[in-house]
This record gives C-alpha cells, sequence and structure tokens, in this order.
C-alpha cells in the first residue's frame, strides 16, 4: 500500500500497445466486463461533472454486484480519467480515483491507478478496505496489461 496517508496505488505495469490504444479501453464503457475484475460494469457519458455508476465486484458475495456513484472530474485523452465519490446527506464517505496512462514509446506505455480516501471516514475505510483495493488495482492493473496486449496484437496481426 502507499505511504501517502488513506492512497492506494496499484502497481505501474508497463503495456505493450499505445497509449491512446490503451485510453480507448479505459473510455469503452460497455467493455468493461469483458476485462476488469474489480469494476465489471459503467454507465456514464464521460462528460465532467456527470454521474459515474461503478458497478464493483462484491467480495462478500461472490457473483454479486454493488453500484457506487461518483462524478468525472477529469479526462485527459491518453493520460488521465478520474472520478470521485462525494459526501452527501446520507453518507460522509468521499474518494477520488485517478487513473494514470503514460506513453513510454509508440507502441508502449505505462498504467497505474489511485484511490484517496478523504472525508470523516477515511482512516476507517483505508484501514477496513486498503487491502482488498490495493489487490483489486493491482488485479485491474494486470488484466488491463494482459487484454491491452492481446488485443493489440490481434490488431497488428499477431505482432507487437
Amino acid at each position: 500500500m502507499s505511504k501517502a496517508k488513506n492512497l492506494i496505488t496499484s502497481k505501474t505495469v508497463e503495456i505493450a500497445a499505445p497509449a491512446e490504444f490503451v485510453w480507448d479501453i479505459l473510455v469503452d464503457l460497455p467493455g468493461y466486463g469483458d476485462w476488469n475484475p474489480f469494476t465489471v460494469a459503467v454507465e456514464s457519458s464521460l462528460e465532467v461533472g456527470d454521474p459515474v455508476n461503478l458497478y464493483i465486484a462484491d467480495p462478500a458475495n461472490p457473483g454479486q454486484r454493488f453500484c457506487v456513484v461518483e462524478y468525472l472530474v477529469a479526462k485527459e485523452p491518453g493520460l488521465l480519467l478520474s472520478w470521485e465519490q462525494r459526501p452527501s446527506e446520507t453518507s460522509k464517505d468521499a474518494a477520488r480515483r485517478d487513473q494514470y496512462i503514460e506513453a513510454v514509446g509508440a507502441d508502449r506505455c505505462r498504467y497505474f491507478t489511485t484511490d484517496l480516501f478523504l472525508g470523516l471516514n477515511a482512516d476507517r475505510i483505508t484501514e477496513q478496505f486498503g487491502d482488498w483495493v490495493q489487490h483489486s488495482f493491482d488485479a485491474l492493473a494486470e488484466a488491463l496489461k494482459h487484454h491491452a496486449e492481446a488485443k493489440y496484437a490481434a490488431q497488428q496481426g499477431g505482432q507487437v
């Protein structure tokens, strides 16, 4: 887990595909179920300020999922996709999720994701769910790597 208080950071994976190609996978919301073991479905217009409905695999109930509503706060094609959970009258929970892509060549990039727990319950949430989020984010990064590389290789005729 990251050393910064209440910040979870996935492992960084290097992906044998261009940053723009990986970006297209991240914004292909209907495709999340094909590769993402953590967020198995997403619904959003992907317009900054609009809701992002995240359907997350429920670790307590295998085969089930729960929905978290967040809001898109940053969208920089090929670089950054971010959403955040805001406190409400019924929940003081808050968090910000950032997904980073860094080009390291014409056909290679790096990816990692972070989640910063905020608000009144940040310490408790990090303590209670931090290990699960860490494991899930690492699995997500690996899944994105394998999915993007296979898809890119297929598009290139099997040669990467």
